[in-house]
């Protein structure tokens, strides 16, 4: 796997021996970043059960100005770490537009500031269970203009409370990792 865009195309991204994180393919970062287009330019974004780090460090590339993470599995802290420092490198970046916390998502609040973008690709057998409570901790750093990008099993249909999927990409094939773009509902 590979940064697919901005100034650290082309960095190879790190991953955890075994099943411990399942990150997101090269073509499907590509897909959803294509989708957002300009709306990562100067964004504030936060990845949560960042894993790798590939969604928000693939922001940092294509100019997002800060990214926060979120990720409590040890090896793949190691590894967020070592493709944190590559990308910064490449893209020039000062270390403090980077936070990493070793935190549990389902476990207690988000420390973080106002998000534009939020990414969220939890284990896919927690999707259905766990959504809506950690959409609901996503509100926390929400404001009405941010976007959620959900990773999700392609033949997934959510009931989601507050916020409503406006894009969904991927095919809707059990075994296809599919991506929803989520605004929040109207009040």
């Amino acid at each position: 796997m590979r940064i697919t865009g901005g100034k650290a195309r082309g960095i190879l991204i790190k991953a955890p021996r075994g099943d411990v994180t399942r990150p997101a393919t090269d073509r499907m970062r590509e897909a959803v970043f294509s989708s957002l287009g300009t709306l990562v330019e100067h964004s504030r974004v936060v990845d949560l059960f960042a894993g790798t780090g590939a969604y928000g460090l693939e922001a940092i590339s294509r100019g997002a100005i800060q990214a926060t993470f979120y990720e409590n599995n040890r090896n793949a802290l190691a590894c967020l770490q070592q493709n944190k420092d590559a990308v910064l490198k490449a893209c020039e970046r000062k270390i403090n537009a980077v936070r990493v916390y070793a935190h549990d998502v389902y476990a207690s609040g988000l420390d973080s500031k106002k998000a534009d973008l939020i990414f969220i690709d939890p284990p896919y057998d927690t999707i259905e269970s766990q959504i809506n409570p950690i959409l609901k901790k996503a509100d926390q750093i929400a404001t009405p203009a941010t976007y959620v990008i959900l990773e999700l099993p392609g033949d997934l249909h959510l009931e989601l409370e507050n916020w409503h999927i406006i894009h969904r990409l991927g095919k809707p094939k059990r075994d296809k990792p599919n991506a929803a773009i989520l605004e929040h509902r109207a009040s």
